[in-house]
């Protein structure tokens, strides 16, 4: 008896310390909430990758700027317009454009090469989108709230748009001075008055004393700097003058440099006061230029083509 008693009572003892023992405490998971330093890292990032994105009034488009139709165009959500993070390590948003330029900027995309040559069957084919753009220039304009680069955007992109109108309503044509005074017409409505492409340019734009606008601008012609196939932009106008200011300058098919003697388009000739501001036309043109260029270099100017930038 007293044997199976004691028998018992170690079963007992067994099973009892067996339910009572702590169970193996498993590898803590890593916290899901990120630290104030990793959000305000990707947060740096994400607003440095919006800098090549357009945005406008809390809306923007696809990651490189580039949409095939205006319903691609997403609203910001509330996580991109506010972030709760430590001040230390904040950024603040891009500054939104004054204007939106994405329907210009797609239809330059999807119709002009990077060298500038232009698909206008491709434009004729866009004429709605086209005309709708400028039309929408004219409810909104320029004012003195408005940052240089605004204006320098809104008015190379308003004349741009502009003369490539000019030639679909004209098609076909071989040149741009195949159209009666193309200049001079008076066919856009901005606001409560008829704009022509003189007026733009020499009343506007070269008033405001940024002499590579005549880089941006194009007449429609292959002497001309080629077009640009991007909207210009607030944020990035005038990275993008540097660069059609390098490009045209070293183009050897419009411009010839050596160090003594250059011959060089006749833009810098009908526009020679702008381009001296701050010196000679040699002295501008060694700003951009991959050759040196002397001082005492003798200066000839090229026969201008007008042929169309097809």
């Amino acid at each position: 008896m007293n044997y199976l008693i004691a028998i018992t009572l170690t079963s007992i003892l067994v099973v009892s310390c067996g339910t009572t023992k702590e169970p193996k405490k498993e590898s803590a998971k890593p916290s899901e909430v990120m630290s104030d330093e990793i959000v305000g890292k990707q947060y740096k990032e994400r607003e440095q990758d919006r800098l090549k994105i357009i945005v406008d009034n809390g809306t923007k488009v696809g990651r490189t700027g580039r949409v095939k139709d205006m319903e691609t165009r997403l609203p910001m959500s509330n996580k991109d317009s506010v972030v709760e993070i430590n001040p230390q390590v904040f950024v603040p948003p891009v500054k939104a454009e004054k204007f939106n330029h994405t329907a210009l900027h797609t239809l330059l995309e999807n119709n002009v090469s990077a060298n500038g040559n232009v698909n206008y069957e491709g434009f004729r084919k866009n004429s709605t989108l086209l005309r709708t753009y400028i039309a929408s220039l004219g409810e909104t304009m320029p004012d003195e709230s408005w940052s240089k680069n605004d204006k320098l955007a809104y008015w190379m992109n308003a004349y741009n748009a502009m003369t490539i109108d000019l030639i679909l309503r004209n098609l076909p044509l071989a040149s741009i001075k195949d159209i009666d005074k193309p200049w001079e017409q008076r066919l856009w409505k901005l606001g409560e008055n008829w704009y022509n492409l003189d007026e733009i340019e020499h009343q506007i734009l070269r008033k405001m004393n940024e002499p590579r606008i005549h880089f941006g601008i194009n007449c429609a012609s292959f002497s001309c700097p080629p077009l640009l196939n991007k909207a210009f932009t607030a944020s990035t106008v005038a990275e993008q003058l540097t660069f059609l200011a390098k490009r045209f300058i070293n183009d050897s098919s419009r411009n010839t440099l050596t160090a003594d003697r250059v011959e060089i388009s006749k833009i810098f000739n009908w526009f020679s006061k702008d381009f001296k501001q701050n010196g000679s036309v040699v002295d501008f043109l060694n700003e951009y230029s991959e050759t040196k260029i002397s001082a005492n270099a003798t200066v000839r100017y090229k026969e201008y083509n007008w042929a169309l930038n097809k």
